[in-house]
């Protein structure tokens, strides 16, 4: 039956006929078996995950990663509704010490409590609304981790069948470690190709030249830029080169040591491989498991 009167209430907006005043604040946007999304709470969703990214991005890639994901948005809202319900129903109850913690862990990436709140004002949310989306999040997690994480078993021998398959994957190419200094002086830089070619000590002479050493290790195609890749991977172990002119600035290189490419052992390999066949076949049970709620859901989006 209230199922049946949100389908109707649904019915009334497209329609454009009078509805509940409680509906008439928001647009509805979609129906989760007895549940209303509104727009509000899609407005909502976004603003938390801005809040969650705020952690650990900066504001330009937060928004990076809130615009790829706005197309798929009510899709993934009304997934986690699903996903929520089903918490409910199994009685699942997050305890409240645990969603302060998490509130807590969010506060650390702000440099006082008053930027912190000041952050949640511009999303138009409260701690409060925050707490509560933190305890949804949770159960959400709990009821995946009890429904589909817990029954993942990857078998030993399903690792080494793809070790076995894609040795590709654990060829480890050589590398090369090197060192590079770099100034906006071709003069000082030639100096410097000169001094160490000569067999100075590479940091006596960036202390000679005020300049600052830097050493870096990487393997071909495509860890370095394409002129400083050709460059130090034509060099003989020891060897240093000419200047280069890369931008505004030159640069000296000297080759300090190979390391000869490798292929990794099972071993080696095996936590990798875990990781990514559990992932796998968390990834399929999950598509697996939101069919099946979706198959007996009633959704409507209007």
């Amino acid at each position: 039956m209230r199922t049946w009167i949100i389908a109707a209430a649904c019915a009334a907006v497209i329609a454009g006929g009078a509805i509940p005043a409680s509906l008439a604040q928001d647009k509805v946007v979609a129906v989760v078996n007895n549940e209303i999304i509104t727009q509000k709470d899609l407005d909502g969703f976004v603003s938390f995950m801005r809040v969650q990214l705020a952690r650990d991005h900066t504001r330009d890639r937060a928004e990076q990663q809130i615009d790829a994901m706005k197309q798929d948005l009510l899709k993934r809202l009304i997934e986690d509704r699903l996903i929520l319900q089903e918490a409910r129903k199994s009685n699942i109850v997050v305890d409240k010490t645990r969603i302060k913690a998490k509130v807590a862990e969010l506060k650390r990436a702000y440099s006082s409590e008053a930027e912190f709140r000041e952050f949640l004002q511009m999303q138009g949310v409260t701690e409060a609304d925050l707490e509560q989306k933190m305890r949804d999040q949770m159960m959400t997690y709990e009821i995946i981790e009890r429904r589909i994480k817990s029954k993942i078993v990857v078998k030993p021998s399903e690792i080494t069948e793809y070790y076995e398959a894609h040795p590709a994957e654990f060829t480890v190419p050589e590398q090369r470690q090197f060192v590079s200094v770099v100034t906006e002086d071709e003069a000082r830089a030639r100096k410097v190709a000169a001094d160490l070619k000569a067999g100075k000590v590479i940091d006596a002479v960036a202390v000679e030249y005020s300049l600052k050493p830097n050493t870096f290790t990487a393997k071909k195609g495509g860890e370095l830029k394409a002129e400083i890749e050709n460059i130090v991977f034509a060099l003989h172990l020891d060897a240093v080169s000419d200047p280069v002119k890369i931008d505004n600035a030159y640069y000296v290189f000297k080759l300090l040591k190979i390391i000869p490419g490798y292929k990794q052992e099972l071993i080696e390999a095996q936590n990798a491989i875990n990781r990514m066949l559990f992932e796998k076949k968390m990834q399929e049970k999950m598509v697996e498991w939101l069919g099946e709620l979706e198959k007996k859901a009633y959704i409507k989006i209007p």
